[in-house]
């Protein structure tokens, strides 16, 4: 109850505060929100950075980062702007798929340190006003799992009924596949058990029943723990997965979800940890996110906005704003108390699946021209600097990132520009270790057989790439995307205003302006190498000012219905209007 009543007030707060300045409420301003609510809904202005514990940093010279490596960053990544660090799978492993098949759900990869050390990261965390989240993967487990080796030995095991098993292999057996072109079925037999069993992902993640009560029971288990030593939120694995209802007679490609699952596991957070949020990794089309953000906001509180993603890359290939418009205006419909994750990489292949076979080439063309570039049909495994290719684009995404209606999200070395290994296999090719200085290794470790390959050769290798070096250059990348996330958070405008696209008159910029609290913001920026002119209606009084916030500059409005700015190739402004 006490969370509906803070949704409802929050709710007609925002109602009263998203009037644009030249609307009535102008001459009423609202009160401004309580603090104890901004504190509670701090995802809608939080830097989220992705950290894989095992490839961030090795304190103790074994080839291996872990906690204790991380510990040493925090003071980095505090200068850096994060205020949450988002941790991949750190819980023991087989590791076949990169710490995503988990056997143990409440141990410590004893690789990666002991529970001391998780403590002490936590606490030093904590000291640093970081918050941290972790990745939830209990779609599925290891098939190493103690739970699935004793379901798999024994039919009357009380373990048997926490997977999806069925006696003949079903008609859908090889449709539905995650990963296609590596992955080959979607149920696959059993030789002990005599069974076969359902796996979304590869043969070796069983999936977890969630029709069965006590695998629900486990997982509220499996949240309370994390919680009960410090963490603030759980990056959810695979939702539209993690709901279905699976059996054998269900059909992969269109199942039906039970979204009573993620109001049930928002609810017991919140009772627990009260300012403690699910982000979802829901890769869904606009037209099916309302249930997995709930009505009133019920469900997830945050998801990742593949949708706008992947139009946002089609921009980038072609200098074409239209589609990133639309894909914009297609998602800004959520609760009030809700708010979209944006990224630019993250620790997955870019999933261009909900382009046209025509949009989705003619980014490959421009990103991922070789085969070897591109994954399991419908993506590119590289990261975003040798991707782009082009320090002034790779600035506008930047930019962009940073001034989009959400919460951005930064993937470890992104901030310099790391680049790919396309040896490695799938998504391993932008999962090697960080680069830290110009020492060996990278600075990642002094073991002569570092966890994953360090890139040493080419434009990109560590000793040309690595934060020591981009620390001194007040050019770099890694010093922008400081100035950025320091922009970011006195722009509170952006997570909690209004916003509305302008027409700008040109095809390949696009302006949005923000409005909150009587305080508005500007951001226009040009997708194309070649200058443009620009006609914005910007509704702004004739003769107000806009304080150019990167450069500190001041321009006079002339028209509320046309504003006249001139943008140089991939150049990029943030005005906010002078009272």
């Amino acid at each position: 109850m006490k969370k509906l009543c803070l949704v409802l007030f929050v709710c007609f707060l925002l109602a009263c505060q998203n009037n644009t300045p030249d609307e009535k409420s102008e001459k009423t301003p609202s009160a401004p929100l309580p603090t104890e609510f901004i504190e509670e809904l701090w995802y809608k202005n939080s830097l989220l950075y992705s950290v894989d514990v095992e490839v961030f940093n090795d304190s103790d010279n074994d080839g291996i980062g872990d906690f204790n490596g991380l510990t040493q960053q925090l003071g980095y990544l505090k200068q850096l702007g994060v205020s949450t660090i988002w941790l991949a799978p750190f819980q023991p492993t087989p590791n076949q798929d990169d710490g995503y098949d988990i056997s143990d759900f409440y141990g410590i990869d004893p690789r990666l340190g002991t529970d001391r050390d998780f403590a002490k990261f936590i606490e030093q965390a904590k000291q640093h006003n970081i918050r941290v989240m972790m990745d939830l993967v209990t779609n599925h487990t290891s098939n190493q799992h103690p739970w699935f080796r004793q379901a798999r030995q024994h039919k009357n095991s009380p373990y048997r009924s926490w997977y999806v098993w069925s006696n003949e292999r079903p008609k859908k057996w090889d449709k539905g596949m995650v990963f296609p072109g590596v992955q080959k079925e979607v149920w696959s037999y059993d030789s002990v058990a005599g069974q076969y069993f359902y796996h979304r992902f590869y043969k070796f993640q069983p999936d977890l029943n969630m029709q069965n009560p006590a695998v629900l029971q486990e997982m509220r288990k499996i949240i309370r723990h994390w919680l009960n030593k410090g963490i603030d939120g759980f990056r959810v694995d695979a939702v539209p997965f993690l709901i279905e209802i699976a059996n054998p007679d269900f059909d992969p490609e269109k199942p039906a979800h039970q979204f009573d699952i993620i109001n049930q596991l928002h609810q017991y957070i919140q009772w627990h940890k009260r300012d403690a949020i699910l982000l979802g990794e829901a890769n869904v089309d606009p037209k099916e996110q309302e249930p997995y953000f709930g009505k009133d906001g019920q469900n997830m509180q945050t998801m990742f906005n593949f949708f706008v993603n992947q139009h946002l890359f089609y921009a980038l290939a072609t200098s074409e704003t239209k589609l990133l418009q639309k894909a914009l205006q297609d998602t800004r419909t959520i609760p009030p108390t809700a708010q979209w994750a944006h990224f630019l990489r993250n620790h997955d292949e870019i999933d261009l699946g909900r382009l046209s076979d025509d949009e989705r080439q003619k980014v490959y063309d421009r990103f991922g021209p070789d085969t070897t570039m591109q994954l399991y049909d419908r993506g590119i495994r590289r990261r975003l600097a040798p991707m782009l290719g082009n320090r002034q684009l790779i600035d506008l995404a930047y930019s962009l990132l940073f001034s989009l209606p959400g919460m951005p999200v930064i993937r470890y070395g992104e901030e310099i520009g790391m680049g790919d290994d396309l040896r490695l296999k799938e998504r391993l090719s932008i999962r090697t270790p960080m680069q830290w200085s110009n020492a060996r290794n990278g600075g990642f470790t002094t073991n002569s057989n570092p966890v994953r390959p360090v890139i040493s050769q080419g434009p990109y290798a560590y000793t040309t790439v690595n934060v020591a070096t981009q620390q001194t250059d007040s050019t770099s990348l890694l010093n922008l995307i400081r100035r950025f996330a320091q922009l970011r958070k006195e722009c509170p405008e952006i997570g909690w205003g209004n916003w509305k696209l302008l027409d700008t008159g040109s095809p390949h910029v696009l302006a949005i302006r923000y409005d909150w609290q009587g305080r508005s913001l500007l951001m226009i920026h040009n997708f194309s190498p070649q200058p443009q002119n620009c006609q914005l209606n910007t509704g702004y009084k004739a003769g107000s000012k806009l304080i150019n916030l990167l450069t500190k500059t001041n321009l006079m409005v002339q028209s509320p219905a046309s504003q006249h700015l001139q943008l140089p190739g991939y150049g990029y402004t943030w005005y906010r209007l002078a009272k």
